[in-house]
């Protein structure tokens, strides 16, 4: 596995996903990003500890699909699709997603 370069990860993970759902998550140690869709786990994990400094345990992550939604005139257009990584972390560690890098 090769080391990813610091600029790298920053394009790597785009930003926290802050819903309802994501923010229980951090009851049980996780935190929510939506990251670049050609994105592995394993980029993922290194990006993450590089960044805060945190030992992952383990990283999901799922395809979601753009909605088709309708917009002026009746006209039909469809928002993009993005990936969503929810990251566990080791016990003791945590990331506070409002307040950035």
């Amino acid at each position: 596995m090769s080391v990813e370069p610091k600029e790298r990860w920053y394009d790597m993970i785009l930003g926290p996903v802050v819903t309802e759902k994501s923010t229980q998550g951090s009851e049980y140690n996780q935190v929510t990003f939506k990251v670049r869709t050609d994105a592995t786990k394993p980029q993922i994990k290194e990006a993450v500890e590089g960044l805060f400094e945190v030992k992952v345990r383990k990283v999901n992550t799922s395809m979601v699909k753009g909605k088709v939604k309708r917009g002026r005139g009746g006209r039909l257009g469809k928002r993009s699709d993005w990936k969503k990584a929810t990251v566990s972390l080791g016990e003791g560690d945590t990331i506070d997603v409002m307040t950035g890098l």
